[in-house]
């Protein structure tokens, strides 16, 4: 009897004596080498899910000890987040809003005339009683509610005691530091972006992000010493900008987060038992391996982190939005300001960007009257209120800085104006007026100021000072009348914060700060983190 032929089985491979070795995936597919990826992908993926030691629901110990050799970020880089406001245009920073005094400090009062040119009439200057003081008033024109001392009346202040609950308030302190910079121009080197980066900021998704297409993300220059362009900020202004941040492909939505995250763990764990086995012939076959590796160690953090889209998207976040949000439907659907601040504070405060500036325009505003700049710097103070309230609300810490081109000043008019709450008319620019600030919030507690006694913590708490006549003192620190060593005043302190100000000079080798004790007197406050974020 003759053998019926079978044919051939499908995985019994074709040798043909007239056909070159196939080197090509369509060859050996062709020749049955290797098997369509129907086959292979289908039971083996999916038959893992068996076995719960295979692949788990979260990524596994195993792949989460791999990430940091394959490159992925741990979240924040266990930094302090880092929020830079940028107000283009020379905003009022001192006197009206930020108390800035003599040598003293904050409370070592200026005279009439000095108050008067920064918006201040006589009947309204710091250390005169109050006929009616508000809620928060110390009663003499000044208010410490958040440590450091502002004008009870200040246009900031309302507006972050109107997002930050009481008890954020109890948690937050800052200093100020009197320094002139030129007016109207982005040419003034403000922004501290990349040196905040030199001193280890870095975000699980992006390094730093800013709300302008430019090399610091804000108005304002980066100081061209720290300048990075490795890690130029990446523009962030509204939701949408956050959410087109990650794509974990349509595995998630044709599974749930949990079983997503599975299929990439078991796509890795077969990978690496066949890299195992495989021999590449290449000279750099252990590079090639991790590299193959990482991608899907990557694959699968990609799907543990964002895969669930409220991890990313602000405007689903009900801490952020809603009845119990910081604000509210109306306020975040019709102001693109809100969304630009929500955008960035949940980038920063969650890790996921290492720092971030807000630029806010419309800052130029001595218009004739007081009332554009009071209803203006009121939105700003919403919006650093809602960026400390929102680091509370998370549990983390936040240090938040503000800075602007130069400054105004006034001729001594008064606004009687329901909005201009008989202040002064802001006139015309006035570099001479300039500082700029830096609030901290610290869940464990209000961040402690340098110093022994009250007096030496005033000095840290306002670092500089200002002229009787209500200018900047240009000889009082480096920082005074150089905007380049007005950041690295600002970088410092931040290092500070985690016990790192020793490694500055090694940070920044070219620094202009001077000697250990000179530095030491620019440092404002105790640190709040022993080098890292537990």
């Amino acid at each position: 009897m003759s053998k019926q032929d079978k044919g051939l089985g499908a995985p019994q491979a074709l040798r043909h004596a007239d056909h070159k070795r196939p080197v090509t995936r369509r060859e050996f597919l062709a020749q049955g080498f290797v098997a369509g990826s129907a086959t292979l992908l289908g039971p083996t993926l999916f038959g893992l899910f068996a076995d719960p030691r295979a692949a788990q629901a979260a990524l596994s110990s195993d792949l989460e000890a791999l990430k940091s050799s394959c490159g992925i970020a741990i979240q924040g880089a266990g930094k302090i987040p880092f929020i830079c406001f940028d107000l283009a245009g020379g905003a009022s920073m001192t006197g009206s809003n930020v108390l800035v005094g003599g040598q003293g400090g904050q409370m070592n009062f200026l005279s009439t005339a000095g108050y008067n040119r920064q918006g201040l009439p006589g009947d309204m200057v710091p250390g005169l009683t109050e006929a009616a003081p508000s809620a928060t008033s110390n009663g003499d024109h000044t208010d410490t509610s958040l440590g450091l001392a502002f004008h009870s009346d200040s246009a900031f202040l309302r507006g972050i005691m109107n997002k930050a609950a009481l008890g954020t308030i109890a948690n937050i302190n800052g200093a100020v530091i009197p320094a002139r910079s030129d007016n109207d121009t982005a040419n003034n080197p403000h922004n501290p972006m990349y040196g905040i980066h030199r001193a280890g900021a870095d975000g699980a998704l992006l390094t730093l992000i800013g709300s302008r297409s430019t090399d610091s993300g804000g108005n304002s220059i980066a100081p061209v010493a720290m300048v990075d362009p490795a890690v130029r900020p990446t523009k962030v202004d509204r939701p949408s900008d956050v959410t087109g941040l990650v794509d974990t492909g349509k595995l998630v939505g044709l599974l749930s987060q949990s079983d997503a995250v599975a299929v990439m763990e078991s796509i890795y764990r077969i990978s690496d038992a066949r890299l195992g086995t495989l021999d590449t012939k290449v000279t750099t076959d252990a590079v090639i391996k991790d590299l193959v590796r990482c991608g899907y160690v990557k694959s699968a953090d990609l799907a543990d982190r964002f895969g669930d889209p409220t991890a990313l998207n602000p405007s689903i976040d009900p801490q952020i939005v809603g009845a119990a949000g910081i604000f509210s439907q109306a306020e975040y659907d019709n102001d693109s300001e809100y969304r630009m601040t929500a955008s960035v504070m949940k980038l920063v405060v969650n890790g996921y960007a290492g720092a971030g500036t807000v630029t806010f325009g419309g800052c130029d505003y001595h218009t004739g009257n007081r009332s554009v700049g009071e209803l203006r710097d009121e939105k700003i103070g919403r919006c650093i209120g809602a960026c400390l309230e929102y680091a509370a609300r998370v549990g983390n810490p936040l240090m938040i800085y503000v800075c602007s081109d130069g400054s105004i000043d006034s001729n001594g008019a008064i606004d009687n104006t329901v909005a201009g709450r008989g202040k002064g008319v802001w006139t015309g620019d006035n570099s001479s007026t300039a500082a700029s600030f830096f609030l901290v919030y610290n869940p464990a507690g209000r961040p402690q100021l340098m110093g022994g006694t009250v007096q030496e913590q005033a000095i840290h708490q306002q670092i500089g000072y200002m002229r009787t006549d209500g200018s900047v003192e240009t000889s009082a620190t480096p920082a005074s009348n150089n905007v380049n060593l007005l950041v690295e005043t600002v970088v410092l302190n931040y290092m500070a914060l985690h016990g790192e100000q020793g490694n500055f000079a090694t940070a920044f080798p070219t620094h202009g700060l001077g000697n250990v004790a000179l530095r030491d007197s620019l440092t404002a406050f105790q640190p709040i983190c022993n080098g890292t974020i537990a």
